[in-house]
């Protein structure tokens, strides 16, 4: 392993830790206090502010998490040539990196839609909903991850 295939796992792992830990915090220890009768008035305002805020830094991690998630397969030799391979994609690995690649789909998709919800005011739970599978679709990820480096079940 190189310094820089070390370097890039890295990012890559503190970028999903900061991503999924980020939605965590906030669907496990935001918003239930949002919902207490006493924040009633700050609720609304309150997490349009966080949003907006987080908008910018989940991106920031998804753009280090494609960025990173490049380089690592290049950096373990896997280029263009092998992803236009049937082959590659029917051992283990491939099939495994198959199922993240689709979820990160489902997440940048999810994460787009979520936002552009989000701007409108009478799509708030909509958008709630999105962001509760957004975090479902990244954990998935997160599974298929760890398929990737260690083998299928």
């Amino acid at each position: 392993m190189t310094a820089l295939y070390t370097l890039s796992v890295y990012l890559h792992v503190v970028a999903a830790c900061a991503w999924i830990g980020s939605m965590l915090f906030f669907s496990i220890v935001v918003v239930p206090v949002l919902r207490r009768p006493e924040q009633a008035a700050a609720a609304g305002p309150l997490v349009r502010a966080v949003g907006l805020r987080f908008r910018s830094f989940g991106w920031a991690c998804i753009g280090i998490l494609l960025t990173t998630g490049v380089t690592n397969l290049a950096l373990r030799g896997v280029g263009f040539g092998t992803l236009a391979s049937g082959a590659f994609w029917a051992d283990g690995f491939g099939r495994a990196l198959a199922y993240k690649l689709t979820a990160v789909a489902v997440v940048v998709g999810l994460t787009v839609a979520h936002d552009a919800l989000s701007l409108r005011p009478e799509a708030r739970k909509a958008a709630s909903w999105l962001g509760r599978l957004t975090l479902l679709a990244s954990l998935a990820v997160v599974l298929f991850a760890v398929w990737v480096v260690r083998g299928l079940p």
